[in-house]
């Protein structure tokens, strides 16, 4: 299942950027989490990730992680590809 992250970076961590980029990247690969693009943004959040996760549970465990380690916070939104909706908008009556 595709994934987009939605998250923030604690200010204790602005500036530790490949610390906890690799230590995320790992825990991801342990969860058998793989991430297809990562993109840094300005606003309310620093970061914008398009993964694929085996299960929800394997995205609600990288979220605890994230936030026990003291990153951040992790948003984490199901991604349904175009052919997925129009099989949703079928089985809606549509």
């Amino acid at each position: 299942m595709k994934y987009v992250l939605i998250g923030s970076i604690d200010a204790k961590w602005a500036l530790k950027q490949t610390e906890r980029a690799d230590a995320a990247n790992a825990q991801c690969k342990t969860l058998g989490i793989k991430i297809e693009s990562i993109h840094y943004v300005q606003g309310p959040y620093d970061f914008v990730v398009v993964a694929d996760a085996p299960d929800a549970e394997a995205m609600l465990a990288l979220s605890l992680w994230y936030a026990t380690k003291g990153y951040g916070k992790l948003m984490s939104l199901p991604a349904h590809d175009g052919a997925t909706m129009v099989r949703a908008c079928k089985r809606a009556g549509g």
